[in-house]
């Protein structure tokens, strides 16, 4: 059973990366720019502070 729970979610993932395309945000859909903030971001940033 676990295993194709593990099969099911990596296929899932496979589809999803599939479609999302390489210029826009997967969640929002807005246009990637070269100046983005998002590129100043490190795991730092990403972390809840203990």
């Amino acid at each position: 059973m676990k295993r194709a729970l593990l099969c099911l979610c990596l296929a899932a993932l496979g589809v999803l990366a599939a479609c999302e395309t390489p210029d826009t945000y997967p969640v929002s859909g807005e246009a990637c720019a070269p100046d983005d903030p998002v590129k100043d971001l490190s795991a730092e940033n990403c972390t809840p502070p203990v």
